[in-house]
């Protein structure tokens, strides 16, 4: 997925009208992760419920890797809207859970094979999910591949 393609997205995500910050940030963030594959990823607004933060983004990577650098992409396409995280935690290498708070909204990047030992799921259950959109899952610049190339792969 190349650099252009990605600040094209989160660009078009942070400028919508329609979504008011910070949800902006939180939608933009999810779309990031969940075209690095992100798993059982999730929006939660604890606006109401929660004095720590507006919305919780929540999702699981299948190894530490793939979840450092999610959190290092979710970080640079904020940075360039301006934001900085308040916090960093977990990139060490034997941690299971990497947390960005960047104020608004906090990210939670778990281990697959840990998100249920911490469970924020069912903790903030009393939350609203905030719907995310198909699209978010997929990258449409992966659909580009030429019939020669599908045939290689």
């Amino acid at each position: 997925m190349s650099k252009e393609y990605i600040e094209k997205h989160v660009d078009e995500i942070m400028k919508d009208k329609e979504i008011a910050f910070p949800k902006s940030m939180a939608m933009a963030s999810a779309w990031v992760l969940g075209n690095l594959k992100a798993v059982n990823l999730k929006v939660l607004d604890v606006s109401k419920t929660s004095s720590l933060s507006d919305y919780f983004v929540l999702c699981s990577a299948t190894n530490f890797t793939q979840a450092q650098s999610m959190a290092q992409e979710v970080l640079v396409q904020l940075k360039r809207h301006d934001y900085q995280a308040l916090s960093k935690e977990g990139w060490s290498g034997d941690s299971d859970w990497i947390l960005l708070d960047m104020g608004d909204i906090i990210v939670h990047i778990f281990l697959e094979i840990s998100r249920d030992v911490y469970d924020l799921d069912n903790l903030w259950s009393d939350s609203m999910p905030v719907e995310i959109p198909q699209e978010y899952y997929f990258s449409e610049e992966a659909e580009t591949v030429s019939a020669e190339e599908k045939d290689y792969f």
